[in-house]
């Protein structure tokens, strides 16, 4: 395809998220009669609670259907602050909350306020590619810190502080972690927050699967590092399955969360009024809906990594947070890319290569595991008749 007329350079650095690719290439094979199983992509095959819908539904009825302000409803930034701080046991205002239509503006604002040409920003890598996307789109240089499975895929801080140097503006950290299901432990999060605020670099703390956690507690650096060199985004789309719902938010400091709610002005001028009423339903209504959604993945989370783990030339070490299993392929003697496909098109399995998330991720492959496990045991068994094909 030619590229159009008068399209800036800067267009020629945009990512994409493959996932959606993935799913479109999985839909149009469908369409010719193929079946499939879905484990491309990273939403929750739970309904949004009644109690959300409802609350959304009511405040259509009520007329909450026109502008709000640019940060976000101030009841929603309050139980948002409160529902932060109580989970968190740190001290937040809703001054500090700017809500968002969905949790990837918080990386897009964030990235595009704080980075210019000649930057450096650390990302994880393997990691969620929007990063490196935003990243140098910007026009900053994207500076990778690999993920290894020797270190369970934690980011090792040693080599975090080797990377960081004059230009360094920015550092992503992604806990509860996609695509590994890693988790920072407490000592590495304060280290990590300690380090960047010592030299003045922003901290971006990408924790929208806090509350999809297996083992341990989640650690945020709010509480070691420097608020005012801080941005954390969370959100509703994973753990209430509100994908659909565009509902985030950013915490930060008062200061950039001015300046954060000013690129939303520009943007789309302010998220839906009728999805923040569902946002504070899903806050301060009743939790044990998500708690049933976090133990059916747990036991979806065993199926897989005992299945993967059955499959020669497979191994997979066991994710402690969010619902992806990130399998080694490496003895297959295919790329990661090569059996993201031959799984699509002979096998009817729609996974992804993890070279989707970077280039430290070759030699693996994600499989999200939100889906039923009837379907799971299917993509395994169709995975295993394959390789041994």
């Amino acid at each position: 395809m030619t590229e159009p007329n008068h399209l800036a350079q800067r267009m020629q650095r945009l990512g994409t998220e493959t996932a959606f690719e993935v799913l479109a290439r999985a839909k149009a094979l469908e369409r010719e009669g193929k079946d499939m199983v879905h484990v491309e992509v990273g939403e929750p095959d739970f309904e949004t609670p009644p109690n959300v819908v409802e609350a959304a539904a009511q405040a259509l009825r009520d007329g909450m259907t026109h502008y709000g302000p640019a940060a976000g409803l101030l009841e929603a930034r309050e139980a948002i602050a409160e529902d932060f701080s109580q989970r968190r046991g740190v001290d937040v205002s809703p001054d500090q909350v700017v809500v968002l239509a969905g949790a990837k503006p918080a990386i897009f604002f964030t990235l595009i306020a704080c980075l210019e040409e000649g930057d450096e920003a650390i990302y994880p890598n393997p990691g969620f590619p929007i990063y490196q996307s935003m990243i140098e789109f910007s026009g900053a240089k994207a500076v990778p810190l690999p993920l290894r499975e020797e270190n369970q895929f934690r980011m090792d801080v040693d080599e975090l502080e080797s990377l960081l140097t004059p230009r360094t503006r920015l550092v992503i950290i992604n806990s509860p972690q996609n695509p590994t299901g890693s988790v920072l432990e407490q000592e590495d999060v304060r280290r990590i927050a300690q380090l960047t605020a010592e030299r003045g670099i922003l901290l971006f703390s990408d924790e929208i699967y806090s509350r999809i956690l297996y083992d341990g507690d989640h650690h945020t650096p709010w509480k070691d590092g420097d608020p005012s060199n801080m941005v954390v985004l969370d959100g509703f789309s994973k753990i209430f399955s509100m994908t659909g719902w565009r509902l985030g938010y950013s915490v930060s400091s008062v200061e950039w969360a001015t300046k954060i709610a000013r690129l939303q002005t520009n943007c789309n001028s302010c998220p839906a009024t009728f999805s923040q009423i569902a946002g504070i339903e899903a806050l301060r209504g009743p939790q044990e809906p998500m708690d049933l959604m976090v133990e059916e993945f747990r036991k979806r989370r065993q199926v897989v990594v005992d299945g993967l783990n059955d499959i020669p030339g497979v191994t997979c070490i066991v994710p402690r947070g969010a619902f992806y299993a990130f399998a080694n392929i490496r003895e297959t003697g295919r790329t990661s890319r090569q059996l993201q496909d031959e799984l699509l098109e002979q096998a009817g399995v729609a996974a992804l290569a993890g070279t989707s998330f970077g280039e430290h991720g070759e030699g693996y492959l994600r499989l999200s595991y939100a889906n039923s496990v009837p379907n799971l045991e299917k993509a395994l068994d169709r995975m295993r008749n394959h390789l041994a094909g």
